[in-house]
């Protein structure tokens, strides 16, 4: 006899969803679900990048920052007075840096100017009488094309979207100063605010995953400015071995390129490799490739498994779908927050995961984190 009772389709039901191909569409609907509200939370910050990206960045500053202030504070610094200092000593590194950069390039402004028209000459000479000769009516397409790649509609729609208005950056600059010192003056009290609002079973593990995440982000920050800066020394020190003008200008924009991990570095220092080729030649040119390609391997070989292996525990490929998704998403900015942004989601889910040797067990003497 059939059973009629009330729980009968209930029971059917559940052993319909009870074999393999049921627990795979439970599966399959509750990861649709989490990537529907990943995507959804995505799309809401990218509206308002105005304040997005104020906010990351300057807790990644803070992180990197806040081993500084904990030291200046237990040293018998009042914490207010010790991330005030610490927060104008950063400043006036940035200040200085670019102060010297354009005074750098004003004095030798005359000079590469006439060397600049110079060098264009041998180009186009060599060029037209070369190896593999190219007419000027090559060159002049070749350079139209260029021109009109780069000035394209969907380009310069991008170029605009991602550069906003000189207002809007001045704008994110300011808040991104405040939101900066206050990460470093009562970045506990907001941790502890924040976590006032998940349920207590789950605090202990939130508060060790911002523990955590406050150690590998600043240790990523400090070893990619280290990383960032014998790369400009190794270029610098060959540019003016070689003579190539504007070789301290040029080294920033190498250290500027390294905070892009895998490319930056090196695709800044093709910036390098241009000027020689205008300035000095293509011997020089072709040296200084190499010093760039040699700073490159040294990065990657040496340096990196150093200052960085133990923090920074992300796959090659990671890391590259990691800038190739942050560079689509919001342009150089992206690309400039896709690994530390990875870096911390990673390491969050290790933590929730349980899985065992967190960075943040072994650098515990970093000091007090901003949060």
């Amino acid at each position: 006899m059939a059973d009629t009772t009330p729980t009968a389709p209930r029971r059917q039901l559940a052993e319909i969803w009870s074999d393999g191909l049921g627990r795979a569409g439970i599966r399959s609907i509750q990861t649709l679900a989490v990537g529907a509200l990943v995507w959804a939370v995505v799309w809401i910050l990218l509206r308002v990048p105005l304040v997005v990206i104020p906010v990351l960045i300057a807790a990644i500053l803070a992180c990197a920052i806040a081993p500084l202030v904990g030291w200046l504070h237990a040293h018998g610094w009042p914490r207010a007075l010790a991330v005030l200092t610490s927060f104008v000593a950063i400043l006036a590194v940035f200040g200085g840096v670019i102060t010297a950069i354009v005074f750098l390039v004003r004095a030798q402004a005359h000079e590469l100017a006439d060397r600049f028209t110079a060098g264009f000459e041998q180009l186009h000479a060599f060029l037209n009488n070369g190896p593999v000769r190219i007419s000027d009516e090559q060159i002049t397409q070749a350079r139209d094309s260029i021109q009109h790649f780069f000035t394209s509609g969907g380009i310069g729609a991008e170029a605009l979207t991602g550069a906003r208005t000189a207002g809007e950056i001045a704008t994110s600059l300011i808040l991104m100063a405040v939101i900066l010192f206050f990460f470093l003056k009562d970045g506990r009290q907001i941790l502890e605010f924040l976590l006032g609002f998940m349920p207590p079973a789950q605090r202990d593990t939130a508060r060790l995953s911002a523990e955590r995440s406050t150690v590998v982000l600043g240790g990523y920050v400090r070893g990619t400015v280290l990383i960032a800066a014998a790369d400009a020394v190794i270029v610098c020190t060959g540019l003016l071995i070689l003579r190539v003008p504007l070789a301290l200008p040029l080294a920033v924009f190498v250290f500027i390129g390294g905070f892009i991990p895998i490319l930056g570095a090196t695709l800044a220092g093709l910036l390098a490799v241009g000027v020689a080729l205008i300035s000095n030649g293509p011997v020089t040119a072709l040296i200084v490739l190499i010093v760039v390609l040699a700073a490159n391997q040294i990065e990657h070989h040496l340096l990196q498994p150093f200052l960085m292996g133990k923090v920074l525990s992300i796959h090659g490929l990671a890391i590259i779908l990691a800038l190739a998704s942050g560079t689509v998403l919001a342009g150089i900015i992206g690309a400039l927050l896709a690994v530390p942004v990875t870096a911390t989601a990673w390491t969050v889910i290790k933590t929730w995961m349980g899985r065992d040797g967190q960075p943040g067990e072994a650098a515990s003497a970093g000091g007090e984190g901003p949060a």
